[in-house]
This record gives structure tokens, sequence and C-alpha cells, in this order.
């Protein structure tokens, strides 16, 4: 459940792991209210120190997700005739339930029993989810990905503009400016390979509104659905085994996998336990950052952890890094400097006022 800018593959099983998180630190708490002091405006704001600490741990358990998911590809690919894309969602899914619901045996955490109106409260991110996962799949097998990426850091902006008129938090001048330079930065890396069909383009926007969809209304559900964060995570994962498991089953990856016996391992069950645990905690600190960062500033993290993804995948896996992806790593870099640099003036403004 982890993305990758270079191989279909593993940028489809990481859609499945943006999930949730938990944010109470106090069993009994069941509410996802949160803590933020607000602004002038009435918009909450939250102390820089605490903003970073969250966007660092998405990025950590984002990447680390990706690198175990590559590890897991690469040692079983090529024993299936087909993928487990979907099935390997499934598996995670069902690890990150059965992490919370020890976390909640052993007393650390508290959330009540499921019921379907919770669920049917819930179930709007899990089905966006589900849209953004399968367009994401049909973009990348009718676009190159260096085309994708471009639209990805266009789904970027439509998501500031859905903040800024869902949740009235304008994006300030130079929040633009890095904007058009990580955009200017994919295009110059895809010009070599930019050519798009019909059916092409259609998946792309489909995953762009699904996409921002998906991020805008985890943030709203985040602020209205009375859970704890680790109520969210149970909800999500139990939602998404529900959702996916069918689709599996009907794409014959579930028939692959019963009758790949190379699969009925102990080796291959410990390393899907293991890459859902790191879904687990992917979980907790995707919910923590789109709730405390908003929905921009998460998408934005999320567009940079290719960076490092793909350093550790040229240093782990060998992985080939094109003069053109090199590029736009660079750029890529500057853009999310400029970034930073913007929102850090902006909470110095609004702490000012």
């Amino acid at each position: 459940m982890a993305s990758n800018a270079n191989e279909p593959n593993s940028k489809e099983v990481e859609m499945g792991a943006l999930l949730g998180n938990e944010g109470a630190s106090k069993p009994n708490d069941t509410e996802s209210h949160t803590t933020g002091q607000t602004d002038s405006e009435g918009r909450e704001t939250y102390h820089p120190g605490k903003v970073i600490t969250a966007c660092s741990l998405y990025s950590t358990c984002s990447v680390g997700m990706v690198l175990v998911n590559k590890s897991l590809a690469s040692s079983y690919n090529h024993l299936i005739d087909g993928n487990l894309n979907i099935l390997l969602v499934v598996f995670q899914a069902i690890t990150a339930v059965f992490c919370v619901q020890v976390c909640k045996t052993m007393g650390w955490v508290e959330y009540p029993a499921f019921n379907m109106r919770t669920a049917r409260q819930w179930a709007p991110v899990n089905i966006l989810f589900c849209f953004m996962l399968f367009t994401g799949m049909a973009s990348l097998q009718h676009n190159t990905v260096p085309l994708v990426t471009v639209f990805k850091n266009i789904t970027n902006i439509f998501i500031a503009a859905g903040e800024y008129y869902l949740f009235n938090k304008p994006a300030e001048f130079l929040v633009m400016v890095a904007f058009g330079i990580m955009l200017g930065g994919a295009i110059a890396a895809a010009w070599n390979d930019i050519y798009i069909t019909g059916i092409g383009l259609f998946w792309m926007i489909g995953n762009c509104f699904s996409t921002a969809g998906y991020v805008l209304y985890l943030k709203f559900a985040t602020k209205t659905v009375k859970l704890s964060k680790f109520g969210m995570v149970f909800y999500n994962n139990v939602l998404c085994v529900l959702f996916l498991l069918p689709v599996a089953s009907a794409m014959g990856e579930l028939r692959i996998f019963l009758t790949t016996e190379a699969l009925h391992t102990v080796d291959y069950g410990i390393k899907n336990f293991f890459a859902g645990f790191v879904g687990f905690f992917l979980n907790f600190a995707s919910l923590n950052c789109v709730s405390i960062t908003g929905p921009t500033t998460y998408a934005i993290v999320g567009s940079l952890n290719k960076i490092p993804t793909s350093i550790f995948g040229w240093f782990l896996f060998h992985a080939q890094i094109s003069s053109e992806t090199w590029f736009f790593i660079a750029i890529s870099m500057i853009g999310g400097f400029v970034y930073s640099y913007a929102k850090i003036k902006g909470s110095r403004n609004q702490s000012g006022k």
C-alpha cells in the first residue's frame, strides 16, 4: 500500500495505505475533535513543531510502506501469473484491523463496536478511496508514468482550490509559486513522453477528481465523525475489506492466490503481516497529517515522498533513475522548500496578528 513513481504495481499497492491514525491521548476519547488554536478569522492553527512532526511521521511511514511493498513484490511477483494488487490491499487492511483490535483489547485505546450508522457516515471515504485506486490503476495502464506525475501535480492544485472553497483556507502567493515550480518540473521531465489518448485522458481526469475528493472528504470526516482516530482506523479498514475483497475475487486475484502454492509459505505470510503492520502506522500518520496540516499540505508531502522513495529504491533495489527523474527530483525539492517557507511565513504572520 505505498506509492512509487517508477512502477505501476508498487504505485497501485500504496494507495490502500492512506487510511487512519490516532491523535487522542485518552483511551476513552470517542470524538475526533482537534486541539489546535484558532486565528483571528476562526480558522484552526497548530504549533509549527506539531505540524513538522505530523508531516515527518507521515513521510517516514509512507516511504517505508513503499519500500516494504517493493521488497514484497520483487520477492514474489515472478511466481504469480498476474498480479495481486487489490488483494494485497485487503491483506494489509485485515492486519490493520487486527492491530487496532489488539490495542483496544489491551486497553490502550477505546472506540465503539461496529455499527451501521457510523459505517454509513464513514463509507464515502472508502468509496472515494476505491475510485482513486481503480482510476489510478487504469491511468497507469493507458498513460506513461511521467505524464501521470504531471496530472498528480495538477491534482494538488485542485485540492488547494477545494480547501479554499470548503474550509476557507486560501493559498498564499508563494504556495501557488511552489505549485507552479513543481508542475513545471514535472512537465519538463515528461516532455519527451507526453502523449495521451482519449481513454487515457478520461481515466486521468477521473483520478484527479477522485483523489482530490478523497483527500478533502477525509479532512471533513476527521472533523465531523464522532470517533477517535483509532476508531476511524477500525472503520476505514473494515469497510476497505468489505468493499475490496469482492472486487479482488471478481478480478481473479483471490483465485490466483489460492492456486499459487509458492505463496502458501510462512515467509510470505510474515512479510505480508509486516507490510500490514507498517501500513497500520501509516494509517496513524495519514489521518494525523491531514487533520493537523490540511488537505493541501498532506497532498504536497505525498508528492515530495517520491524523492526519498526514488533515492532509496536506487540504493536498495538498484532501480535506474534517468536524468529526467534526477531533474524532477531537483525541481521538486526547490518547490518543496518554497512551499515550506510559504507555510512558515504564513504561520508567523498569523501569530503576529
